[in-house]
């Protein structure tokens, strides 16, 4: 099974090797077909902690690294 990559902002840093990545996705609804603004908050491993509030992130899927992150970041690099 291939791994998942998102673009997401960060925000929020508060967590020592975490950041909470926000993620937008267009959902198209069922009846009106018109888009739809959703989105996903995942909490990623960060183990350096260098992103900040705002900053723009690529996340991966990984294994569990704890009860609640199962992502890693991959960076800030041209989204």
């Amino acid at each position: 099974m291939p791994r998942r990559i998102f673009n997401g902002t960060v925000v929020s840093d508060k967590g020592n090797k975490t950041v909470i990545v926000r993620v937008e996705k267009n959902i198209m609804h069922p009846v009106y077909k018109k888009y739809i603004k959703r989105s996903c908050r995942y909490a990623a491993h960060d183990p350096e902690n260098q992103y900040k509030i705002g900053d723009s992130v690529k996340i991966i899927e990984t294994r569990p690294i704890s009860k609640t992150k199962s992502w890693i970041v991959l960076g800030n690099e041209t989204l």
